[in-house]
């Protein structure tokens, strides 16, 4: 085998999983049943589901940690069912929660293991563990000899890291990596994660059952439900705005309704009619028209109908026939062209749970209120997953056509 230091390092390899089963004898269930998969090379795949689904074991089955009872495996093309364990693990890294290093070897004994297992030279092992460290953002001086109990967690964490790219693998398996240190360390190792893909391209298994880190990391995402069967398999955006099924949006959680505010606008929602008055009506109409309207405040608008101030009742007790100091000035207001973020943030911010939506010279169009962004949110997940269900008819509509023309006609130069 070639001396390889790295950097002209294996960039990732597809994975193939076909009909991958385990069976534990005296369970009735398999704990993962028949799945299938392909991931691309260079590709971040974060499975994520509830406990006890299988995602580990499905994780474990790929470097063999854990045998399948059927199926097949194939990494860059090649079938590992079969192939020496020990063969497999140059090819495939392994990181898992809170690192797991042994704690009667140093660091870079640590780091050494697979590259040792394998025959490198000293030499060689040495400026690979100098070459890591560098990488994983740890002095080589301080790190290099210390044992993992003088480590903090996200050290532990790095070194771990480390450990599995050791041999410059294609792929790096990581079960639930970060699980273990606290959300501050959590974000810095999700990022250095991210920026060490940039220069690396490994093929990527993560497995977790935070929601946000998948998001976060992954290119695509496989959330899965009891056995490892595959509720949906696809990229976070896609699984945001069209989650397959109630499942899937129950495991997406309210996190979806936020992120899907950043793709609807305020124009796309009901913008709720206000009761004014400018500053030219006599303060007696003002009052008069506050008691009939039934809310506990009326908004002022100026000469050329903008918005100006909200006013209360007790506002106007002590306004005394002048409104120049009377009610609260009406900070921030938003666009029909504001995403409902953006809404949401002015609501929030401005506590009486409400905000003006102006028009294109800054006139009063309207109000839209917290009741309104909770009932949008609704209404656009509802709306997604109805046109999520149509599509997936179609596709299957599709398929059926498709598979009655090749019965009909020839099916020659087809791709299996």
């Amino acid at each position: 085998m070639p001396e390889n230091n790295g950097h002209d390092g294996h960039h990732g390899a597809s994975i193939e999983l076909e009909n991958l089963s385990k069976h534990y004898p005296g369970t009735p269930q398999p704990a993962v049943d028949n799945v299938n998969m392909e991931i691309k090379a260079g590709e971040v795949v974060i499975l994520v589901g509830p406990s006890g689904c299988g995602k580990s074991t499905t994780l474990k089955m790929i470097n063999r940690l854990i045998e399948p009872t059927g199926g097949r495996i194939r990494i860059g093309g090649e079938d590992v069912t079969d192939i020496d364990p020990v063969k497999l693990r140059r090819k495939v890294g392994y990181a898992i929660q809170s690192a797991g290093l042994f704690p009667h070897m140093t660091v870079a004994q640590n780091i050494a293991l697979v590259p040792k297992m394998i025959g490198w030279s000293k030499t060689r092992i040495a400026s690979r563990v100098e070459e890591l460290l560098d990488l994983v953002g740890l002095d080589v001086g301080e790190f290099r000899g210390r044992y993992p109990r003088q480590l903090s967690g996200g050290q532990q964490q790095r070194v771990g890291v480390a450990r599995a790219l050791a041999a410059d693998p294609p792929v790096l398996l990581m079960d639930e990596p970060f699980g273990a240190v606290d959300p501050i360390t959590r974000d810095h190792l999700q990022d250095e994660l991210i920026r060490l893909q940039h220069e690396l391209h490994k093929t990527i298994v993560f497995v977790t059952h935070d929601f946000d880190e998948a998001i976060k990391l992954g290119d695509r995402i496989a959330v899965l439900r009891e056995q490892s069967h595959i509720a949906q398999f696809d990229t976070p955006e896609a699984i945001l705005t069209n989650p397959a099924d109630d499942f899937v949006s129950g495991f997406v959680g309210a996190g979806a309704a936020l992120k899907r505010l950043n793709l609807s606008r305020v124009r796309d929602v009901e913008i709720t009619d206000y009761p004014t008055v400018t500053v030219d009506d006599p303060l007696q109409e003002i009052f008069n028209r506050l008691r009939s309207s039934g809310t506990n405040e009326i908004l002022l608008l100026d000469k050329r109908g903008r918005p100006y101030k909200w006013l209360r009742r007790g506002d106007l007790m002590r306004a005394r026939g002048s409104l120049a100091r009377a009610g609260t000035l009406v900070n921030d207001t938003v666009t029909p062209d504001a995403t409902l973020r953006d809404a949401l943030e002015a609501v929030l911010t401005d506590n009486a749970g409400r905000v003006v939506v102006t028009g294109r010279r800054g006139e009063y169009t309207g109000v839209v209120d917290m009741e309104t962004l909770m009932n949008s949110v609704h209404e656009l997940l509802e709306a997604d997953r109805l046109e999520a269900l149509e599509a997936q008819h179609e596709l299957e509509g599709a398929r059926t056509e498709r598979t009655h023309a090749e019965q009909e006609g020839e099916t020659g130069g087809m791709k299996a």
